[in-house]
């Protein structure tokens, strides 16, 4: 019997559609990753590989090498990995077996190829149940009769605070809360604790770029204090003094308050003129010390006289503008500038009238005994020789 052509094809068809189905099931999908672990104890081909809690590959194959062993992965195609992911086998229990994780979780940059190894720096490997078995054997030994209990410290140590704790079950657990509470205070505050060890960082930092500075200051310091070391008795007794005056000074203000305060008052009158008059007071401590110095040439210490001439300029002219100018200089007021103008206008017209001799002659001829001169009348001449 001679089968159809037709159906021949479809069968070549279905058989080729089938093959490639079954070789893309097969065929690895993915990107695959080799990691160097410490140790694979419960790691076996088809463990999970995860990112984030979340399925992202199989372990494909767990062999062990020279320096520790040797897992490949499969991930997915569109699992993006950090080029500088970490690798770490995860055991939920102690007697379950284990599957990878990967971290961190990509946010951008390179990413581990397709290929890519992550080395053993960068792979982490939890504690089996042997590990702990031998932790645990390590411990017993060195707290057991061969080591610390050895003599029955450790013993005598258990019994005491148990007797001591006996008891004081209450107040223990008073003192943990409290000490719960300072820890959340110190939480609360750690951005201050935080700044305060930073700033005493700084502070730290500087002294040690002083170094020389700070020994010389403690030196100095060490010096001062062995002097004051050598003199305690007699700072003693001078500190003993004092506090003896400084209590009479008490007692003095105490029973003088009232005529302290009136006394302070009128001191503070007293300050305020000075404030007001200090630009003549400056002037006069300006000019005081080169006075003084020119009365101190004028003595004469053979007589016992000042060798002095009073030299008055004013003196130089007529009595009425003397009094004029007296007037503008030495009253204490500031003289009323119509009642000046009105005194120089005078002076002038009686001084083209009559002219007085200047007011030193005068004062020369009384000194003399004789008559001052008489002023005489000067009156306007009407053509030439005048009458």
């Amino acid at each position: 019997m001679r089968i159809p052509s037709r159906i021949t094809a479809l069968a070549v068809v279905f058989a080729l559609v089938a093959a490639g189905g079954m070789y893309y099931l097969m065929s690895p999908n993915g990107k695959t990753i080799t990691a160097n672990f410490a140790s694979g104890t419960a790691l076996y081909p088809g463990n999970p590989v995860q990112m984030l809690g979340v399925d992202v590959g199989t372990v494909t194959e767990v062999t062990p090498s020279a320096h520790g062993v040797r897992v490949e992965m499969q991930i997915d195609e569109d699992t993006a990995v950090p080029a500088r992911a970490h690798a770490a086998q995860v055991a939920p229990s102690l007697i379950s077996g284990r599957y990878v994780t990967l971290t961190p979780a990509y946010r951008g940059g390179p990413q581990l190829a397709d290929g890519a190894m992550i080395p053993r720096q960068r792979t982490q490997v939890p504690l089996d149940v042997n590990d702990l078995y031998r932790s645990a054997n390590r411990l017993a030994k060195a707290f057991g009769p061969q080591g610390a209990n050895e003599n029955g410290a450790l013993s005598r140590m258990l019994r005491v605070s148990a007797e001591n704790l006996s008891g004081n079950g209450e107040k223990l657990a008073t003192m943990i809360r409290r000490l719960a509470g300072a820890t959340g205070t110190l939480s609360g505050s750690r951005q201050d604790l935080s700044g305060t060890v930073s700033k005493l960082s700084r502070f730290v930092g500087t002294l040690a770029a002083n170094d020389g500075q700070v020994r010389a200051l403690n030196g100095k310091l060490a010096t001062v204090t062995g002097y004051l070391a050598r003199d305690r008795q007699e700072l003693g007794a001078a500190l003993h003094e004092l506090s003896i005056a400084l209590g009479q000074v008490s007692t003095f203000v105490h029973e003088n308050r009232a005529v302290l305060k009136s006394n302070v008052d009128k001191l503070s009158k007293v300050t305020k003129v000075l404030v007001k008059q200090r630009r003549a007071l400056g002037a006069v401590m300006d000019e005081a010390p080169t006075g003084l110095s020119n009365l101190l040439g004028t003595y004469d210490a053979a007589s016992g006289s000042l060798n002095v001439r009073a030299t008055i300029n004013e003196l130089q002219s007529p009595p009425l503008t003397m009094v004029c100018l007296l007037a503008r200089r030495g009253t204490p007021q500031q003289l009323p500038e119509t009642l000046a103008n009105a005194c120089d206008k005078l002076a002038g017209d009686l001084d083209g009238v009559v002219r007085f001799p200047p007011t030193s002659e005068i004062i020369s001829a009384l000194q003399r005994g004789e008559t001052p001169p008489v002023p005489g009348l000067v009156l306007p001449v009407d053509g030439e020789g005048g009458k």
